[in-house]
């Protein structure tokens, strides 16, 4: 297949979805759902992220639910978005995988063209744009609200950022959740989370507030120990996107229950 060539008036930049539409290709999904109501489409549930000393911690629950049905038990909720960030969904399931998979090939594209990465407020005003883009369809019951964290190489520290459903993104100094049990994830965390908390601290941290809102919340998935499934916990530093070791998740698991076990003992 050749690439195309445009002159240079006409030339779409870098935006990869302005470059699909000028060659009048499809950049996302049908605005309209007719054939299912929302209430039997796939959600995903809850996704955290926090600073730590190294930079930032994100982890999801593997829960996908519809209605009051679990779809799937085994869902992965967090993505790496390029080599220094990640982004975990929240909501309906189809738009937002698809969502992550338009935004990391935007952060390619906008690489290759320009010949340098964008900044990370950048890369998050990019993926306010695509939420906001989600509008009509959220308005449909396709709600897609996402979190967005990376290592910041100018800053040389974590951020998080956070979204509404218009594309509104909000910068957190400390922590984030979203999702069904956001709430109660964000109070967990909330009441351990310490500056400069270190890794082993923060991945555990994230493990706990996913077990408390699995807690409370029917839609989100705690440890499976039959089947094996945990959350997918990610860190982002320096060095860049490295996914948490499934082991290393189970045993905080462990650590945390043995704590909750001690904590409730008469």
């Amino acid at each position: 297949m050749r690439l195309p060539l445009f002159d240079p008036s006409d030339d779409p930049g870098p935006s990869f979805t302005k470059l699909l539409r000028r060659l009048d290709l499809p950049d996302r999904q049908p605005e309209r759902v007719e054939s299912q109501a929302p209430g039997n489409l796939r959600h995903g549930t809850t996704v955290v992220a926090l600073r730590f000393a190294d930079g930032v911690v994100m982890a999801g629950d593997r829960r996908a639910t519809e209605g009051n049905f679990i779809a799937h038990r085994a869902m992965e909720k967090v993505f790496p978005a390029d080599r220094y960030s990640a982004v975990a969904i929240a909501g309906a399931a189809g738009p937002a995988v698809e969502m992550v998979r338009l935004f990391q090939t935007q952060l390619e594209h906008y690489e290759k063209v320009e010949g340098v990465a964008l900044s990370l407020e950048g890369k998050a005003n990019q993926l306010g744009q695509m939420v906001r883009e989600n509008l009509m369809m959220a308005m449909q019951g396709l709600v897609v609200v996402p979190l967005y964290a990376g290592y910041d190489i100018a800053r040389d520290q974590g951020r998080i950022f956070s979204y509404d459903v218009t594309g509104g993104h909000y910068e957190e100094q400390e922590h984030a959740s979203t999702g069904s049990g956001g709430r109660d994830a964000r109070t967990a965390i909330k009441l351990a989370w310490r500056e400069n908390i270190s890794r082993p601290d923060a991945v555990e941290l994230a493990v706990r507030a996913l077990y408390e809102a699995a807690d409370e919340d029917s839609a989100t998935g705690g440890p499976d120990l039959v089947r094996g499934i945990y959350p997918v916990v990610a860190t982002v530093t320096r060095t860049g996107y490295e996914q948490v070791p499934e082991d290393e998740v189970a045993e905080r698991f462990a650590a945390t229950i043995e704590r909750l076990r001690g904590v409730n003992r008469p």
